[in-house]
């Protein structure tokens, strides 16, 4: 394990979901549970892969919408215009959302983790959206939302960071946090 998931694991474990955003973080993981069937025909192709890492990556790219690539959340009917533009490489549109799933976890090479512990499972969850705020040396909202790990400072836009930006948007730590406690 990388001393990046050994400290996220530690993160993780001493983290708390903001009171405030409790009731609405196990609302999106009651959604996310919804799917579970839809997530679980994908970790099949991925041995050893969790459904709630997929359920996770759906709720933060699509809004768990089954219309949109697990990629970046744009049209299923069409390949991806952001990036990674041109997804998927094979088949015509309009893609299935379990084939284009197939696709996004292979583009961001997921297929190939073996190790899925909590802390490893923040670095690759945080390596799918970028690494922009580690190097920032900032905590990723896309990790930490909603959690006392996160305060402000966000990406608006690809390469645009704003300090004062505040996320509005559930992360996956506190996801996590409740989907592994049920």
């Amino acid at each position: 394990m990388s001393e990046l998931a050994k400290a996220y694991a530690g993160q993780f474990e001493n983290c708390q979901i903001k009171p405030d955003r409790l009731a609405e973080v196990k609302r999106e993981a009651a959604r996310i549970a919804a799917g579970k069937p839809c997530y679980l025909s994908v970790a099949k192709v991925f041995p050893g892969m969790p459904w709630w890492v997929i359920g996770i990556i759906h709720s933060l790219e699509c809004g768990l919408n089954f219309n949109k690539h697990l990629h970046n959340g744009d049209s299923l009917k069409a390949r991806t215009v952001q990036v990674p533009k041109g997804r998927p490489l094979v088949g015509n549109p309009p893609f299935s959302w379990h084939d284009s799933a197939c696709d996004a976890l292979r583009c961001d090479e997921l297929d190939q983790v073996t190790d899925w512990s909590v802390g490893n499972a923040l670095v690759e969850l945080e390596n799918y959206n970028g690494a922009g705020y580690r190097r920032r040396g900032v905590p990723s909202p896309y990790l930490w939302s909603f959690t006392d790990q996160y305060v402000k400072g966000k990406y608006g836009s690809d390469g645009k960071y704003d300090p004062e930006l505040v996320s509005k948007q559930c992360g996956c730590a506190a996801l996590m946090k409740v989907l592994l406690s049920q």
